[in-house]
């Protein structure tokens, strides 16, 4: 039995996070209010936190200002440094230099270190940075404090070691990412963190919110497509539902590539229309009043997709200068440019095997987060459904999952049944209709059914927790899903040297695809050749169509037929009998431990010594 006598499910998202409670072993989910700087001087709690922090001049603010309920806690000093929430989404939109968004995407940035200090990127002369670790922690933080001091106001003092966390990330992030979100949460004083893909998050909180009618509203064999669009990311999730032994389950067949692409692509894609209009009327912006118009288009599209009766929203772009006659450039975003930049853009009418076009890889290009070449959203799901067909093939287990629907398989695509939107894109019904759209001329006329009860902001938080009480009570739904990608390791080649040739390096499949929590892999049948004592490099690739892959399989040339993830430099400690630099004979054992981490052990054949790489640490 459990210790924790309540969950906590938290949405660490890309434009707003959210925080939802539960009491164990039977409460009701519920999204708590999360208190936060409404204005100077002005508190107030909100469903939702914008994932926004704004790091002010020197006495830009009087520290009462921005005095928060729980600061400064017992032997912490408050930080002056910085604010996250609403205001600092507000006033960061007058200030756009001092403004950090999308820090999620760039935690999962490969080009950077999310430790590092960058963010706001761009910015100049005396602006603080942050990294993109640190504005997770930040947020975390936040949450978890508004939280316990909101219980503490209703006379409820919360142990903060009796909660159990379970935080989403996208189905896509990779270990890395995964990894440093984690230790984020670690770090913002949270223990045992849970970590939940946010499509599954979505699918509990959907059969939670549907109670006993969502077994009427799908049938064994439905393949069911949750297509999550956010701000920062396209995320998409196949999941069959099974019949066993009577009752439905279900299983998550397949995951989508990391697209950063979403919200944040929409609201530049509008600033760039609302520029071009500005620039005719014959006025110029510059970089700074640039980024101000992509807030200002941003709040304008909320506006119109949140309000019907609405035709046109004014849009104000502030100067730099302070005099109280400084000039403000005036524009309007229009419901015409909605449906011209957003629903023919993004979510065109393609054809099913018209894919994304590849970046034509430029040799110098700005530096930043690395957007999709191609924005059209459409051509991204019509490739992840036709890769998502392609896996399932190669997986007798995956196949068995259509043994009484068989003409499934005969397809070009993998195509859903049923539809499960979530993520703030799909507030707007016409996208939710134009994707509906799209699938049915995919398919010849057979519209997919929408599931009810979509819930844009909050379903994953409550998802989350929902997870989490079924998981410590053993009780509910728990879909099957385990690893989203196989993994490998890559290996050096025993082969003679040639001179002017360097052999194609082997990758070593040790975590197969679907590989569940509290398993492990032991390779006892091969021997391989560990250097310790010095410096040395581990490689690790991963595949997300492989899915017939076993522990054990040798795959040849891994650079062509994987995807790298990330490399480890390392130095591991020696051992007595071996010189530094000597191969010791070992065999690997990997381990997915029950809180979902990757873990790859290295035992010496011949005693109990061991060495372990996490999947996860980045240490380039």
């Amino acid at each position: 039995m459990s210790d924790k006598s309540y969950v906590l499910g938290i949405d660490l998202g890309t434009s707003n996070s959210a925080l939802c409670a539960l009491d164990l072993p039977s409460g009701e989910p519920t999204i708590r209010s999360l208190t936060q700087i409404l204005a100077p001087g002005q508190i107030g709690g909100r469903p939702l936190l914008p994932s926004a922090l704004y790091l002010p001049a020197v006495n830009e603010f009087p520290p009462e200002a921005l005095a928060l309920p729980w600061q400064p806690a017992a032997g912490q000093e408050a930080d002056p440094l910085c604010f996250v929430g609403e205001f600092a989404r507000q006033h960061g939109a007058l200030v756009p230099d001092r403004l950090v968004t999308s820090a999620k995407s760039w935690l999962s940035n490969p080009h950077t270190d999310p430790r590092s200090a960058v963010l706001p990127w761009g910015a100049e002369g005396d602006v603080p940075k942050v990294s993109a670790f640190d504005c997770a922690r930040r947020y975390l933080a936040h949450m978890r404090a508004a939280f316990l001091s909101g219980e503490a106001e209703e006379g409820r003092e919360r142990d903060p070691r009796g909660g159990q966390l379970v935080l989403t990330v996208p189905a896509s992030f990779d270990e890395v990412a995964r990894r440093l979100t984690a230790d984020a949460a670690e770090s913002a004083g949270f223990h045992e963190v849970i970590l939940l893909e946010e499509p599954q998050a979505a699918f509990y909180a959907w059969t939670e919110q549907a109670g006993s009618d969502w077994r009427q509203q799908v049938s064994a064999g439905d393949v069911v497509l949750v297509c999550d669009v956010g701000g920062g990311t396209c995320d998409f999730s196949l999941l069959v539902i099974q019949d066993v032994d009577g009752n439905l389950a279900v299983e998550r067949v397949s995951v989508g590539e990391h697209l950063l692409l979403g919200g944040d692509n929409m609201d530049l894609a509008l600033a760039y229309t609302l520029q071009a209009r500005i620039e005719e009327s014959g006025q110029a912006i510059d970089d700074w009043q640039f980024l101000s118009l992509i807030q200002g288009a941003s709040r304008a599209k909320v506006q119109l997709l949140s309000d019907d009766s609405l035709t046109e929203v004014p849009v104000a772009v502030p100067s730099r200068g302070s005099s109280l006659f400084a000039k403000t450039i005036s524009t309007k975003l229009t419901r015409d440019d909605l449906r011209a930049v957003l629903l023919d853009g993004f979510f065109a009418l393609t054809a099913a095997d018209e894919m994304p076009i590849e970046d034509g890889g430029d040799a110098l290009r700005e530096f930043g987060l690395p957007y999709e070449a191609d924005a059209v959203i459409s051509k991204h799901l019509a490739r992840f459904l036709t890769r998502s067909l392609q896996n399932v093939r190669a997986s007798e287990n995956l196949r068995s999952l259509f043994a009484n629907r068989p003409e499934v398989l005969e397809k070009s695509f993998l195509h859903p049944d049923a539809v499960l939107f979530n993520g703030g894109v799909f507030k707007a019904a016409p996208l939710r209709e134009r994707v509906i759209t799209l699938l049915e001329n995919w398919s010849g006329g057979n519209a997919p059914r929408t599931l009810s009860g979509f819930e844009a902001d909050l379903a994953v938080a409550r998802g989350a927790a929902v997870y989490g009480r079924n998981r410590l009570t053993g009780q509910g739904l728990r879909i099957k899903a385990g690893t989203a990608r196989s993994y490998y390791i890559g290996l050096d080649s025993a082969r003679p040297a040639v001179p002017g040739f360097k052999p194609p390096v082997s990758a070593l499949c040790v975590v197969p695809q679907g590989m569940e929590e509290g398993t492990e892999h032991l390779l006892t049948g091969k021997t391989f050749g560990l250097v310790t004592g010095r410096p040395t490099v581990f490689r690790f690739f991963a595949s997300e169509v492989r899915s017939d892959d076993t522990p054990g399989i040798l795959v040849p040339n891994a650079e062509m037929n994987l995807e790298e993830t990330h490399k480890i430099e390392i130095t591991l400690p020696p051992m007595e009998a071996f010189p530094p630099g000597q191969p010791i004979p070992v065999h690997l054992n990997s381990v997915v431990t029950e809180l979902g981490n990757l873990e790859l052990w290295m035992k010496h054949t011949a005693s109990d010594q061991r060495w372990k790489v996490e999947f996860q640490v980045r240490m380039e």
